[in-house]
């Protein structure tokens, strides 16, 4: 360091980041960040940690590769925005990875509290006039679990250390700290103490009382059908083979209803799909685990005499209005320990008659499977016609081209079922959903996910709605500049089918219906999403006819291997 120039907040700031074992900057920057390039130049030139710096030319895309590489390690990176255009912004991914559980450090400047130059980094532009509101947070408040203003940089290791401990603990989430431009050019020579994570980290969820998991082994060995519904109990590797092992145990089908995760391998012989209310048709006891919401009430309704136990590493739904799902015993815990804490008590209480009736109950399991496969190969094979491939059969070409080690980011909405099934996937870690409302993250997420993967295939499959949302020139932009390549499969079904499905379901025979007016059509014009990849240094395919899409699927994968990101943009049929 220049002997003559004394550290600033912002200095003492880039250690705690470093210290903290923040890995990612994914950044939008802008004049609030004066101070903090100025440091990080002096940190590389001095060769000091600090953690390396993406730059996302919207924030759509910097929240979710933070949200795609939070889903893939469970460790949450920071996100750097300039004042409230920056976070208003990055609030619909806030509002995603909150509703996905994902940890993400969002920090955005604050604009100079000083006008005339009173202390550095006092203002200095018009912008500082008008990116001033009255309650910056207020943009992301619904969305995260903490908040916090840097005051000083006596307590910046300190805060960091904080947002890293509340955004990790059970169950994880976004936060955010805004970084007024003054506080981070203060110089700041005093030492300011670390705060390591052995004593500061993070409170996880771990497993049950054993009285609980007796309870539990105990109806399960009285159970005659007993099922489990489950969305995100993936998240975590080791729950899906605890999850495997209990269901060959006991004989429990498994069942997944809009899936945020692989929860259970297709191949597993427990694995029952994905439809709630084939779930619990008969069922006497269901285990709700990691789910938001098992089935849709107005739909499904259990029978009255079905016991449920619900495990989550968050229960309670505390930050969902309403909820309204029933439970006879709820637990807050890890599912991966919890359910071999189960296991282990069933292992300890069941006899050759439980042996027997296991047994018996799932007997008839393989030729549910084979049914279940021979109606998704039946669906394959369906080409569809010109304009209008099916679905079902881009899908199941995906599947051909594709390891199970690839993983698929799953943002195709109204196709989401062909997703599911016929991209067949049997190992953790290779589906990866949302589990918010915002259209738009799956291109964000999967170059997250590439890079916490660089050695996997990653797809994005999405609609074209969802393709317009993801802001992909500035996907395609990161992508080449970074070198992950990720191949995107755009079904394009010529607008948003399920709002014309949600009329519908309201109003079958209104007025809208009647006229076929549903203002969600977004054909008509020349659209090429294939040349919007193509003007970034991307591959690019358009597919109208079923016998073109083979070749250019792989062409697609090959220009992935060989480094260039692709996009295949595939007319389908609409419903």
């Amino acid at each position: 360091m220049n002997p003559e120039a004394r550290p600033t907040v912002a200095h003492h700031f880039l250690d705690g980041l470093a210290e903290a074992g923040l890995e990612y900057l994914f950044c939008n920057l802008g004049t609030d960040h004066v101070s903090l390039i100025e440091a990080m130049a002096q940190f590389a030139r001095e060769g000091r940690p600090q953690p390396q710096v993406v730059l996302c030319p919207h924030e759509n895309v910097a929240i979710h590769m933070a949200g795609g590489y939070a889903a893939l390690t469970g460790r949450g990176q920071g996100v750097l925005v300039h004042v409230d255009a920056g976070t208003a912004n990055a609030a619909m991914g806030m509002h995603n990875l909150f509703r996905s559980r994902w940890p993400v450090l969002l920090m955005a400047g604050k604009a100079p509290f000083t006008l005339r130059g009173e202390l550095t980094g006092s203002r200095d532009n018009y912008v500082h006039f008008v990116q001033d509101p009255f309650d910056i947070g207020s943009l992301v408040r619904p969305y995260v679990k903490w908040e916090y203003s840097l005051a000083s940089g006596v307590v910046a290791k300190e805060v960091l250390r904080r947002a890293h401990s509340v955004m990790h603990s059970d169950p994880p989430g976004p936060v955010f700290l805004t970084l007024p431009r003054e506080t981070l050019a203060e110089s700041c020579a005093a030492e300011v103490a670390s705060f390591p994570a052995e004593r500061y980290g993070p409170v996880r969820a771990r497993g049950i009382p054993a009285d609980a998991a007796r309870e539990i082994a105990q109806a399960l060995l009285q159970a005659t059908k007993p099922v489990v519904l489950t969305s995100y109990l993936g998240r975590r590797p080791e729950a899906v083979a605890a999850l495997e092992a209990l269901a060959a145990e006991c004989g429990i089908r498994v069942h997944e209803f809009m899936p945020t995760a692989m929860n259970v391998s297709r191949d597993a012989p427990c694995f029952g799909g994905f439809d709630p209310a084939q779930a619990l048709a008969g069922a006497d006891l269901c285990l709700l685990l990691d789910v938001d919401v098992p089935w849709l009430p107005k739909f499904t309704r259990p029978d009255a005499a079905t016991r449920f136990i619900h495990i989550d590493v968050d229960p309670l739904k505390q930050d969902f209005p309403m909820w309204g799902f029933a439970s006879d015993l709820r637990l807050q815990a890890d599912c991966a320990a919890a359910l071999g804490e189960v296991l282990q008590a069933v292992r300890a209480l069941a006899d050759a008659d439980f042996r027997a009736r296991v047994a018996q109950r799932t007997a008839p399991w393989a030729r549910a499977r084979d049914e279940r496969l021979t109606a998704i190969a039946a669906a394959a094979a369906n080409p569809g016609s010109r304009g209008a491939i099916a679905p079902a059969f881009v899908c199941a070409a995906v599947n051909r081209a594709i390891s199970q080690d690839d993983i698929v980011v799953n943002e195709a909405i109204r196709n989401a079922p062909a997703v599911l099934t016929q991209i067949q996937r049997t190992r953790p870690g290779t589906l990866v959903g949302c589990g918010g409302g915002g259209l738009g993250y799956s291109g964000g997420m999967a170059l997250g996910a590439k890079l916490a993967r660089p050695g996997r295939r990653v797809v994005q499959v999405c609609g074209d709605g969802g393709f317009h949302f993801s802001t992909p020139t500035s996907v395609y932009a990161v992508a080449q500049r970074y070198r992950l390549p990720i191949l995107t499969v755009v079904l394009d079904n010529g607008g948003w089918q399920a709002v014309k499905e949600a009329v519908l379901r309201v109003y079958p025979d209104g007025e809208a219906a009647r006229a076929n007016a549903f203002h969600a059509r977004l054909g008509g014009e020349v659209r090429r999403f294939d040349q919007v990849a193509q003007a970034f240094g991307a591959h690019g395919e358009y597919v109208e006819e079923p016998d073109g899409l083979a070749l250019a699927l792989q062409r697609c994968v090959d220009a992935v291997d060989g480094g260039r990101a692709a996009v295949l943009h595939v007319k389908v049929a609409a419903p």
